[in-house]
Formats: structure tokens, C-alpha cells, sequence
């Protein structure tokens, strides 16, 4: 792993320009309900407004873009939880390009089909985020398509960096920015925006309590294997990959704190989020508001953002986290 982070805040305006028209500039919105409970002035930034329901398409989008008339010929492939294969789905399905996603067999159905549906061929390879990825090499190396990391790639961190020019444009106050972490790319991004413009934003990442690949690499200096456990919060499941060598350093260097959150805080704030904002979300979307929960952060007075990842959730699986919430409360 090297430590060079070939990523700045102007490759990210680049990428806003090269987006502009095919990913949406989504809202930020205040949560009154979120404002009281907390007691600070929460604000929603809306990327399940996305055409996919996810803010993986500004990164799909952009590193697309940039393919040579070659590269698109040879085909996309890429492993995936869910919604970085619907995006490149998405943008191959746009732009006439072959698309192969890779998926563990713990990606949810309404996933996969979601991916199946925009014409890419979706294969199912074993058990975890690292066996999908060991596919995807072999057809890279074996069948010269072109492999695209959901993460681990400058394009796709410089794409998911647009939220942070977003955020700031529209709450240059902002304190606080909660927001999923998983393999680095959205953190990474809107982090290095953020600390770009001004340093003094604190940039807290979370994550499920079983299988938190980043925290595990972080605390080893090198990216670490970990075993794979359904969630709630599907999207942040999955390794970093065992050559990483941009989002980890990435991470190291924008993070102020990385929280674990269970499955009951997951779930508790999926029913929430229904209930007072009338949004059905995954549970990867909700872990801004579960890490306050369940660590007790004060947020008093403080101007936080929340970053809601994606809205991709089966019906089913609201329900079991519903039916969670409804059992510890009996």
C-alpha cells in the first residue's frame, strides 16, 4: 500500500463539471424532528434522490466518463453490495458499455434484480465482498475488461466528493458531517472536500458492529480481511481490498472518529426515519443518527449534516428491523 492520495479538491470540481446533467445536485434539508431530539440543527442530505436511489452513481458516473473508446469496448466489471453495481449499471446502460457485477451471495435480491433489470449481467460469487472481488480480478485479467472499484479508484472518490462541495455551498457552517463508512470512497470524498475549505469540520464515520473492514484496517495500518454477517446497513458491508492504496490513507487522514453501531440502533432508526420523515430507508443511511444514539454524542448547538446514502431497502427487510423495534419495546 502506498501512501500517496492523488486525489484533490480540484479533481472533484472536474468531476462536478463532468457530471452536471447525468446525477442530480441533491437537497439538504432540515430535520426539525432530528434538530429537537438532538437539540443541534440537523440537515438531511438527500442522495436517495439520486435516479438510482443511491449517491454511488456520482462516482459510477464520472469514472465512465472517462473511458476510451477501447475501455468501452473491453467492457466494465466491478464487485459490488448493491448500489456501486447499479450505478455502473446505470452508466453503462447510458453510454452502450458491457457491464459485469460481481456480488457476494449477501447482497439483497431487490438488489441484484435492480442491477439485472438495466441490461448488466449480475453474478453471484460466493460469501463475501473479498470473494466477488477475486472474480471481478480474474475477469480483468482473463477477459480484458476494464475493472472499476467501487471505492479504491481516484475517479469514483473524486465523484462522491461532489456531495461535499454541495454540503458546503449550501451550509458553509457546517460543524459536523455524519456519514456511512465502508470502503473509504464516500467519506474519503466528502472529507477531503471538507478539511480542504475548512479544517475545523469535524468528519465522523459509521459503521455495523460485525465486519467493519475500514475500522479493522485502520486500527492494523493495512488493509485486514474480515468475516462478512448480514445487516441492516447491507451498503457498508465488505472489504477494502487487499491492494488498497488510496481510500485507506485517505480515510486515516480526514477521520476524526469512526463509531460501531448495532443492529438494534440500526433498525431503531430505519423505523424512525419512516415514522417522522416519512423516508424509507437502508439501514446504511441511518447510522449518522444510531451512533448518537447508542454512543450518547452531543451534538448540542452544533450545525450537522447527515448524509443519507441510499434508499434501496427491500420491503422485507424494513419489516425485520420493524418487527426488531416492535419486540424490544414489548
Amino acid at each position: 500500500m502506498t501512501n500517496k492520495i492523488n486525489v484533490t479538491i480540484g479533481d472533484v470540481y472536474l468531476a462536478r463539471k463532468a457530471i452536471h446533467g447525468g446525477v442530480r445536485r441533491t437537497p439538504l434539508v432540515r430535520s426539525d424532528a432530528l434538530s429537537k431530539r438532538f437539540n443541534c440543527n440537523a440537515y438531511l442530505k438527500l442522495e436517495t434522490l439520486q435516479p438510482i436511489g443511491a449517491f454511488k452513481l456520482r462516482g459510477a458516473t464520472y469514472a465512465m466518463s472517462k473511458l476510451s473508446d477501447e475501455q468501452r469496448k473491453a467492457g466494465v466489471v466491478t464487485c459490488s453490495t448493491g448500489n456501486h453495481g447499479r450505478a455502473v449499471a446505470y452508466a453503462g446502460k447510458r453510454l452502450g458499455v458491457k457491464t459485469i457485477i460481481c456480488m457476494s451471495e449477501l447482497v439483497p435480491e431487490n438488489k441484484v434484480n435492480a442491477i439485472r433489470e438495466l441490461g448488466a449481467e449480475a453474478r453471484i460469487i460466493g460469501k463475501s465482498q473479498d470473494d466477488a472481488e477475486m472474480e471481478a480480478g480474474r475477469l480483468e485479467t482473463e477477459e480484458g475488461m476494464v475493472y472499476l472499484s467501487p471505492f479504491d479508484h481516484p475517479d469514483i472518490v473524486a465523484g462522491q466528493g461532489t456531495i461535499g462541495i454541495e454540503i458546503l455551498e449550501d451550509l458553509p457552517e457546517v460543524d459536523v458531517i455524519f456519514t456511512g463508512l465502508s470502503g473509504g470512497g464516500l467519506l474519503g470524498g466528502i472529507g477531503l472536500v471538507a478539511k480542504t475549505i475548512n479544517p475545523d469540520i469535524k468528519i465522523i464515520g459509521v459503521t455495523m458492529e460485525k465486519g467493519a473492514a475500514m475500522v479493522a484496517s485502520l486500527e492494523a495500518g493495512k488493509p485486514v480481511q474480515v468475516t462478512e454477517y448480514p445487516s441492516f446497513a447491507d451498503s457498508l458491508g465488505g472489504g477494502i481490498g487487499f491492494n488498497n492504496n488510496l481510500t485507506l490513507p485517505l480515510v486515516k487522514q480526514v477521520l476524526d472518529e469512526a463509531f460501531l453501531v448495532d443492529e438494534k440502533h440500526i433498525a431503531a432508526e430505519m423505523v424512525y426515519m419512516l415514522e417522522e420523515e416519512k423516508k424509507l430507508l437502508e439501514g446504511a443511511a441511518v447510522v449518522g443518527p444510531a451512533a448518537i444514539e447508542q454512543h450518547g454524542l452531543d451534538m448540542t448547538g452544533k450545525n450537522v449534516v447527515f448524509v443519507l446514502s441510499g434508499q434501496n431497502v427491500a420491503m422485507q427487510t424494513y419489516k425485520e428491523a420493524e418487527a426488531l423495534v416492535r419486540g424490544d419495546q414489548a
